[in-house]
Parts: C-alpha cells; sequence; structure tokens
C-alpha cells in the first residue's frame, strides 16, 4: 500500500499523539466559531484585531495542529524516518504550544507588551523544539521522494514563518522600531499559506492521491518543481518587495498558474481512480481544489475591478482549500490508525474501520461542511448569516471532535475486552497443517 517499506507498529506513534493533536485542532476550531459570534463580519476586514485573531486561531490553532498530526504520522510512511520518544516529544511541543496559541490571542486583542513576548517565547520554545528533530531527520535523509521533499521545505518554510512572526512580535511588543513591519509581514503571511500550509497538502498529495484512490501517477515535472518554484517565488518575491512593492502582482500570478495547475491536476487523477465508489473523503477533496481555483481566481480578479467583497472571497475559498483537505486526510487516518494498532497488538476483534468513523458519519460532515461554506458566503451579502456560520463552525468541529472520542473509545474498549490471538491456535493450526 505504502511506497516506503510499509509501516510497522515500532514506527508508528503512540495512537494518543495523533488524537490529542487532532483533538486540541478541533477544540480550537470551535473557538474559532465562539470568536465569530463576538467578532462578526470585522473578520472580513484584513488589518482588523478581529481579522488578525480568527486568522491566528485558525492557522495555528487549527491548521498546525491538524498539520502536527499528520505529521508524526506521516513522516514514517511517506519519508521513512520516525521521531525517538514520540510521546514524551509530543507533550513537549503540546503544553507551551497551547499556552502559547492562547497567549498570542489574547495579546491581539489587548494590546500587552508582555504577552506579545510570552507567546513568542512559549511557541519559540514549542515549534523550534519539534522542527530542529524533524528537519534534521529529513535533512539527512538519503533518498528522497517527490512528498518527503515538499515536507523538507514546507517545514523549513515554516521555520521562516516563526522566524518572521518574531521580528512582528518584537514591533508589537515595541522592543525594535518597526521600519519594515508591512513588509515583513507580507512575506509573514506569504510564507505562511503557500509554502507552509499549501505546499505540505500538496507534497501529502502526490504520494496519498494515488495511494488511497489509486490514481495515475502525477507528472514527474510537476512532482520535481512545483514545491521548489512555490518556495523560490516567495522568496524572491519578498526580497525584491524591500526596493520594488509591486513585484507581488508579477508573483500572484506565477503562484495563481502554478497552484490553478496542480488542482486542476488533482481532479484530473480524482476522476481517473480506479476505485468506482466515491466516498466522503473524495468529495472533499473536490470541494478543496475547486475552492482553490475559486480563491486564485479571486485573488487574479482583484487585479482587473475593484469589486470590494473580493478579498473576503480570496479568504473564505483558500479557508475552505486547506480544511477541506485536512478533513478528508482525519477521516482517513483516524479509522485506519485504530483498526491498525488493535490489529497489531493481535487483537483479532479489533473494529473495522467502517466501525469506527462508518462512510456515512463522514458524508454528513461533508453536508455540514459545505452548508457552512455557503452561509460564509451569503455572509458577505447578508449580515446575520456569519452568526449561522458561527453555529455551523462549531456543529461542523464538535462532530470531529466527537469522532475522536468515538474512535478512542473504541480503542481502549477492544484492548480491555477484546480477545486476541492465541498462541496455541497458532500452534495447533501448524501442527495440523504437518
Amino acid at each position: 500500500m505504502f511506497k516506503q517499506n510499509g509501516l510497522s507498529l515500532d514506527q508508528a506513534p503512540p495512537l494518543t499523539v495523533v488524537f490529542s493533536f487532532f483533538f486540541l485542532a478541533s477544540l480550537f476550531g470551535i473557538l474559532a466559531g465562539v470568536l465569530l459570534f463576538f467578532y462578526g463580519k470585522q473578520i472580513f476586514v484584513a488589518k482588523s484585531m478581529a481579522a488578525v485573531t480568527f486568522t491566528h486561531v485558525l492557522t495555528l490553532g487549527v491548521m498546525l495542529s491538524f498539520m502536527f498530526a499528520a505529521l508524526f504520522q506521516m513522516l514514517p510512511v511517506i519519508a521513512g524516518v520516525s521521531l525517538s520518544s514520540p510521546q514524551k516529544r509530543s507533550k513537549l511541543l503540546l503544553y507551551p504550544f497551547v499556552l502559547g496559541v492562547l497567549s498570542l490571542l489574547l495579546a491581539f486583542n489587548l494590546s500587552s507588551s508582555w504577552l506579545y513576548i510570552l507567546s513568542g517565547l512559549l511557541l519559540g520554545l514549542a515549534l523550534f523544539g519539534i522542527l530542529i528533530p524533524m528537519l534534521s531527520k529529513l535533512l539527512t535523509l538519503q533518498n528522497h521522494s517527490p512528498s518527503s521533499k515538499g515536507m523538507t521545505l514546507s517545514l523549513l518554510s515554516l521555520l521562516l514563518v516563526l522566524l518572521l512572526a518574531f521580528y512582528l512580535l518584537f514591533s508589537l511588543s515595541g522592543l525594535n522600531d518597526a521600519t519594515y513591519y508591512a513588509e515583513v509581514k507580507t512575506a509573514h503571511y506569504s510564507f505562511g499559506l503557500f509554502a507552509w500550509i499549501t505546499l505540505l497538502i500538496i507534497s501529502i498529495s502526490f504520494q496519498t492521491i494515488e495511494m488511497f484512490y489509486v490514481t495515475p501517477e502525477y507528472p514527474k515535472l510537476v512532482t520535481k518543481y512545483l514545491g521548489l518554484g512555490l518556495v523560490l517565488i516567495l522568496f524572491v518575491s519578498s526580497v525584491l518587495s524591500f526596493f520594488h512593492p509591486n513585484i507581488f502582482f508579477y508573483t500572484d500570478i506565477l503562484m495563481l498558474l502554478m497552484l490553478s495547475t496542480y488542482a486542476l491536476l488533482t481532479l484530473k487523477r480524482l476522476s481517473q481512480k480506479k476505485r468506482p465508489l466515491s466516498d466522503a473523503t473524495v468529495w472533499f477533496w473536490r470541494l478543496g481544489l475547486v475552492s482553490l481555483l475559486f480563491s486564485m481566481l479571486s485573488v487574479l480578479l482583484q487585479y482587473a475591478t475593484a469589486y470590494p467583497p473580493l478579498k473576503a472571497l480570496s479568504y473564505i475559498f483558500f479557508t475552505s482549500f486547506a480544511l477541506s483537505i485536512v478533513f478528508a486526510m482525519f477521516y482517513k487516518i483516524v479509522p485506519f490508525l485504530t483498526w491498525f494498532h488493535l490489529n497489531a497488538q493481535g487483537y483479532f476483534t479489533a473494529p473495522m474501520m467502517h466501525e469506527v468513523i462508518h462512510p456515512k458519519t463522514a458524508k454528513k460532515h461533508l453536508y455540514i461542511h459545505v452548508t457552512t461554506l455557503v452561509t460564509f458566503l451569503l455572509s458577505l451579502y447578508i449580515s446575520w448569516f456569519i452568526y449561522l456560520a458561527a453555529g455551523l463552525m462549531i456543529l461542523s468541529f464538535s462532530w470531529l471532535a466527537y469522532q475522536i472520542i468515538h474512535a478512542h473509545h473504541l480503542y481502549k474498549e477492544t484492548q480491555k475486552t477484546g480477545e486476541k490471538f492465541s498462541m496455541n491456535i497458532t500452534q495447533d493450526i501448524t501442527q495440523s497443517s504437518n
């Protein structure tokens, strides 16, 4: 099933490591929905405190938590490397990370200098403490696949995002004169959205699309150069922006072409899948890819027209892209891991994957997610829809949280009451066959 040598229980991190980050992402998603009741449509005003807070709840709280869950699990599968003491490392990451995110959100809302400094220290401790070991493993890997190369570039970009964030935090806390605040802020969110989040999704998809859905391979040109091209474009444009602020017009066009090409290629591959049935995860992928196309189109149209909602549309569709993909991955990873760990421990009564999360359950969440997207779009024209979107957002992430609790309960219940393969039975079968 995997292009590496497969996944053994020795390589795989403990189930609680992956589940804890998935659960944390769900809690931050619920928090985002709650905050939306207070902020309303202010989240669409780019420079407002509401927009900055809401964006960081989604990127740091939700997306980064999802990404760490996926990385702990996917590094052994895609890159063939695993971290030593993953449970200890995850705890050393989890606690300062949560406190760092919460202190940053408070700092945005209270404009507190010491909270900015505290959040920087906590997030630096947490993220440097996990990024350095992950990158050291990836950078010393002898045989890289396109996915592992992309993951390496994505994590290097996240490291740069963190360094740029320190400059912004020092500026906000008054520790420097903020001379280049605007340029650094642009580089910070550009690398965050496109070189970290988007590139990580693209890199994982190079293997998982083919693996999960049995599709043709991506063109070698795409897998070899797309990730590197994205990072180079962002790096060059960020440096040149200090001297030529209008450079982003040209780089936006290049990014639009590259990401749109990726989205169309992936949609085509999903249409060529050899498995005839389309479960909810396929539609999550399709929704995410179409959302990416609409997000890129919205960016392009901003250069051609002054239609006010276009910037908000680009935000909504990009968020839909990122969340749709992580939801698709969630519904593949959680049932498989629950079954895999129990099966590897010898429980022949281990629940099958469809018993952990039934396909109809995932499909119901797809409907909730689509409805949430529609209500966000409608809120641009009918203000009260933003509160309906807030409620649906809480429901969506609460749905995810329940699936994790349910899967963990099944896991523990099977360990407590389940039956294991008997060595005596194995010996009897061996003897009778002889």
